[in-house]
Formats: structure tokens, sequence, C-alpha cells
């Protein structure tokens, strides 16, 4: 869970960091402003991060300890670029700009791969849910156009044919509803 909430909100953390200290607030100010809230772990890892700080721990030490605790590469490389900023001056503007857009060129990939996975889940959906009845429906209806039963198979009960086609529309939702599955299980998170 706490992977998938940091590779959400990091291209965003991004952005705020790359907006705030291109306009002059310094490396702690930035991160205050994350601490605040609106980005979901990432906010209170750095809420944590300014409460250390507060209590006297310097913050090259937290950063080293927040990297220690990031589950993805991009979150882990926000921390890294900002631990080197804070250890040997580095221009942390254009390394976040440049990790921004590597983030953003990943997202837009997994985005048109997730597309184009989905491309034929509609059409198949349609095909199950408009085919599937009105052939069971044609199943109900033979026992009932046929006089002398089926061939090969003589008279079969009406209760007989109304659990096979009751069974055939469960198992139709019952298909629809894990292609949906499927459909939901890959999608990228982003």
């Amino acid at each position: 869970m706490r992977s998938l909430d940091e590779s959400k909100e990091i291209l965003y953390v991004i952005r705020t960091l790359d907006v705030l200290m291109g306009s002059g607030v310094g490396l702690e100010a930035a991160i205050h402003s994350i601490s605040q809230g609106g980005y979901g772990i990432i906010s209170k890892d750095f809420s944590n991060l300014m409460d250390n700080i507060n209590k006297g721990k310097p913050l090259e030490k937290e950063l080293r300890d927040l990297l220690k605790k990031a589950e993805t590469d991009g979150y882990k490389r926000v921390i890294n670029t900002m631990l080197n900023n804070v250890t040997q001056n580095t221009d942390i503007i254009e390394t976040l700009r440049k990790q921004g857009e590597r983030m953003e060129e990943t997202r837009t990939e997994a985005v048109k791969e997730y597309i184009e996975e989905l491309g034929g889940v509609p059409e198949t959906l349609l095909s199950i849910g408009m085919i599937g009845p009105i052939i069971l429906s044609i199943v109900g209806l033979i026992p009932q156009l046929m006089d002398g039963g089926i061939p090969g198979m003589g008279n079969v009960e009406q209760g007989t044919i109304m659990s096979v086609v009751n069974m055939g529309l469960f198992l139709t939702l019952l298909g629809m509803v894990m292609i949906g599955l499927k459909a939901h299980t890959k999608d990228p998170g982003l």
C-alpha cells in the first residue's frame, strides 16, 4: 500500500519542489510546505522529518532515515537528490526537473500500455453480455418448439431446461465480472 501511495504522489511532489525551490524557497521550507498535507504518505513522512528537525536532529540524518523507509525508486531518487543537495550543495532544481521528466515519460508509457491491454475488453463484455443471453433463451425455447422432443435426447422437462438456462445466465454474468476484475487489476495505479 505504501509503495502504491508513493508512486501516485511522487511526481506531484517533484513538481511542487521544483516550483517552490525555483521561486527561491529553501529545501527545508519546501519540505515543510509538502509536510502540510495533500501528498499522502509523502506528506506524513515529511511531517515526521520536520518534527524531528524541530527537535534538533540534523536534516542529513533524517533524510538518510527516510531513504531507508522509502519503497519506490522514484521516491528514493528524490530523497537521494535532497540528500546530495544537503551534503554536496548540488543543483537540486535541475536534477528534480530531469527526474520529473523521466517519471512523466514512464507514466505515459504505463498508461499507453494499459489502454492497449484494455482495447478489447469493451467488445468482449458486449459480446458476452449480448450473445450469451440470446443463445440461452433459444436453448430455453427448444423444448417448446419441438413436439417430438430433441432428436437423440427425447423429451426434456421444461424445469431441466430452465435450470440449464439459469446456470448459463449465471455463468455469463460471472464471466463478465471476471473480465472486469482482470481489467481492474491491470490498472497502473496512477
